[in-house]
């Protein structure tokens, strides 16, 4: 099966989910022929290694436009058309419903002159953006966006909409139309290609979310530096971009229960949602070595508020005073500027001393040092979208403490501790209970190793996407159907016959060809009325391949059955005749074969 596996590489702000779960995917399911379509920024390059796909394709989604010239003038109309319904439904409320149409507009033109990025950088679309971003029951209306606003806000989309003039639309053998089923990782602009490809094509999607991109759109514009009504028209393209993503989807794959929910709540049908939990390969890691002399508490995640490092640090104080031998290893990199020294403060200012280290980034050890230098592993944090290092603490087998917000509950269960956020006497009691008891905290830290294995090898994925590929490539059209044939309404799973995948481009099924009359077009099944000819179309890229009946004369291509069959079974003999494919000689076909 022929997998496309979108995903968006480096880019300044939010991340994406990595190659690593890409690669784990694509070696797991190395029966299947995987293409990487990379969103990448500038300098982002792709390491090859074995188990690689054979063609990595990428595209420059961040910084300088690519040059190219605009449209002619009465092109420049049609892109406006398309442009301005696509800027209504950012802005406007009861056109929410233009996004779609003026999306998939914009990538028709742009697929047939390539000169999208050049007219979204002119001033005609300045201009569209201007006039529609003040119109009257705007939402930006109310923010008075001025002229630097407007340049900074078609920059932005421009870059968003970037992938739309992707050279990856065709259906030759790179395209994305000679693709099986199409693999968004990440969501956002990667989901971009998908649906031109399934608008063009029917080639269906699934797209794997681990941490939902339009979440951390809305987390990530808050610091952003552009103006509020910038702001607002981005997040307008995020949350409709998504809608349309999950509209279209054939599956989603959610990397939580708290992420289904969310999906659901923008919009996503439930009977399309199916939980894939990421895996790690850190399940096969040893379990940390015997617990450091000394009583230590370590706490992981950046010195920022919304790790609430500040909690941790009051409930260290009573800790302290019941347990004075107590220490507090806390690893982090600082995520605002001046965030360390305020944590610093505090702890001189609750009388800590020495008793706590802030100890910067995990350095050569990794993960795997930080937990082992622990007791007991505590996050205290607001908010906990992903599972990833909550995951990799309960691999380690020491005890967990965390607060019971986002994933927590769900990944952690019953083999941990959950405390309510921001509340330091609640978490002082759940450290104190489990330094106290040695017994407790190795039973509590087996069992979430034990829970954390369980859920999230990478042996279930793998199985998962499997069995998702194969539903999907089972459920479409054996052939292509011409538009308005009855064909496209119905699927013939498992119909396509093997040499499919070795000779050329399938013919639309009901298409007359030369020669033929219209009415003599095939039905669902692909025969004709009787006595006409039985078409099997059979391949990609050069030709069609024909079984045709007694008294009809063979079309499609300028190529007779003949030639075609001589080219298949090279030594078979096939009979020449105006009409029918001939019978070789005994035995020929079998040597051949």
């Amino acid at each position: 099966m022929r997998v496309a596996l979108l995903t968006e590489g480096t880019r300044p702000d939010a991340p994406r989910a990595g190659d690593s779960w890409c690669d784990r995917l694509m070696d797991g399911l190395a029966e299947h022929e995987f293409r990487l379509y990379l969103l990448a920024g500038q300098g982002c390059t792709v390491e090859t290694r074995p188990g690689r796909p054979a063609a990595v394709h990428e595209l420059v989604m961040w910084g300088r436009r690519p040059p190219g010239r605009g449209p002619a003038l009465h092109r420049r109309r049609q892109y406006l058309c398309a442009y301005r319904d696509l800027l209504r439904a950012l802005v406007l409320p009861a056109e929410r419903s233009s996004f779609a149409p003026g999306l998939y507009r914009l990538a028709e033109l742009a697929r047939e002159d390539g000169a999208l990025p050049a007219f979204l950088a002119s001033g005609h679309a300045q201009r569209a953006l201007e006039a529609i971003w003040r119109s009257p029951g705007a939402d930006t209306a109310a923010g008075q966006p001025q002229v630097c606003d407007v340049l900074v806000a078609g920059d932005l989309l421009e870059q968003c909409l970037r992938p739309l003039s992707a050279p990856w639309y065709g259906s030759e053998t790179g395209g994305l139309g000679s693709a099986d089923v199409c693999h968004v990782a990440g969501g956002g602009p990667a989901a971009l290609p998908a649906l031109v490809a399934k608008q063009l094509h029917g080639v269906p999607f699934v797209v794997t979310e681990h941490g939902l991109h339009l979440r951390e759109q809305y987390r990530g514009y808050r610091a952003a530096p552009y103006r509020w009504p910038v702001r607002a028209l981005l997040l307008g393209f995020f949350r409709l971009l998504a809608e349309e993503t999950y509209r279209q989807a054939a599956v989603l794959t959610p990397g939580s229960e708290f992420d289904r929910r969310w999906q659901q709540h923008c919009g996503a049908l439930p009977d399309r949602i199916r939980v894939v939990h990421e895996g790690t390969a850190a399940v096969a890691r040893a379990a940390a070595g015997p617990e450091p002399e000394v009583p230590t508490l370590v706490w992981a995640g950046a010195l920022e508020p919304g790790h609430d490092p500040e909690v941790m640090l009051h409930a260290f104080a009573r800790v302290r005073a019941d347990l004075p031998s107590a220490r507090l290893r806390m690893y982090g990199e600082e995520g605002e500027p001046g965030y360390l020294a305020h944590c610093g403060a505090i702890a001189a200012r609750l009388g800590l001393g020495t008793a706590v280290s802030f100890e910067g980034g995990p350095g050569g050890a990794g993960a795997a040092g930080i937990w082992a230098a622990a007791s007991v592993v505590v996050f205290s944090g607001l908010a906990q979208g992903s599972p990833r290092l909550l995951a990799d603490a309960m691999l380690s087998g020491r005890a967990v403490v965390t607060t019971e917000v986002g994933v927590a509950r769900e990944v952690v269960g019953q083999a941990g501790l959950l405390v309510p956020p921001r509340s330091p006497q609640a978490l002082a009691g759940a450290c104190l209970a489990l330094l106290g008891d040695h017994e407790r905290r190795a039973r509590t830290g087996l069992a979430g190793r034990l829970r954390a294995q369980q859920r999230f090898a990478v042996e279930p994925v793998v199985t998962a996407f499997r069995e998702i590929y194969l539903e999907l490539a089972s459920r479409r059209h054996a052939l292509p159907a011409a538009p308005g044939t009855r064909q496209q309404q119905r699927a013939q799973p498992f119909a396509r016959p093997a040499e499919y995948w070795y000779l050329g481009e399938p013919q639309g099924v009901g298409e007359p060809s030369a020669g033929e009359s219209p009415g003599a077009g095939a039905g669902p099944t692909g025969t004709g009325p009787t006595g006409g000819a039985r078409r099997v179309a059979a391949g990609r890229g050069r030709g069609t391949s024909w079984a045709v009946g007694a008294g009809e004369r063979p079309t499609g291509n300028g190529d007779r059955p003949e030639d075609r069959a001589s080219r298949l079974f090279g030594a078979a003999r096939v009979g020449a005749g105006s009409g029918a494919v001939g019978t070789a000689e005994p035995g020929a076909l079998a040597e051949a074969v």
